[in-house]
């Protein structure tokens, strides 16, 4: 995941351990431990969700395009062939791994919808927001050009009082 942030960072990133200080870390190392968890088990849907969720509500608002967003899910290819090099000359353990990518690939498609549906969560607040905004600055027009008009126009006791005269 640190491939996917500038150098100093990805560093901080992983050496802050405090939550607090470094929440953006916290969430990514918590979460990709329970996403690892569950790709090695069953890669049940709801159980993987909540959790490439909150790693993606994080990079959406960091506004990260979503081949950027999602790529992480791609580096675990990268990482896990890397550790066990060795390992996959086996060719059953390269079959075992070839079956445990297609699992990789089907994460990174969920984790693609997850992260549309952030943006557009995003869009739906920003669009509700300029929304308010502009009533907001209507009712402030209206308010003065209201007080403009009351200064302008006689009242009926000064038009009364001024037509006795």
């Amino acid at each position: 995941m640190s491939d996917t942030y500038p150098a100093n960072t990805a560093s901080f990133l992983q050496q802050e351990k405090d939550r607090f200080a470094n929440p953006v870390g916290h969430t990514l190392t918590q979460e990709l431990d329970g996403i690892y968890q569950e790709l090695l088990g069953e890669m049940k849907q709801e159980r993987l969700t909540p959790s490439l969720e909150n790693i993606l509500k994080i990079r959406a608002v960091q506004d990260f395009a979503p081949a950027e967003a999602t790529g992480f899910v791609f580096l675990l290819k990268k990482a896990i062939r890397e550790e066990l090099a060795a390992e996959l000359k086996d060719s059953r353990l390269a079959l075992d791994f070839l079956e445990f990518e297609s699992k990789i690939d089907r994460l990174a498609l969920i984790a693609f919808d997850v992260y549309v549906g952030c943006r557009d969560k995003i869009h739906e607040i920003s669009l509700k927001q300029i929304k308010n905004e502009r009533e907001m600055a209507f009712r402030i027009l209206e308010r003065v050009a209201g007080k403009a008009q009351e200064e302008t126009t006689p009242s009926q006791e000064q038009a009364n009082h001024e037509s006795q005269v």
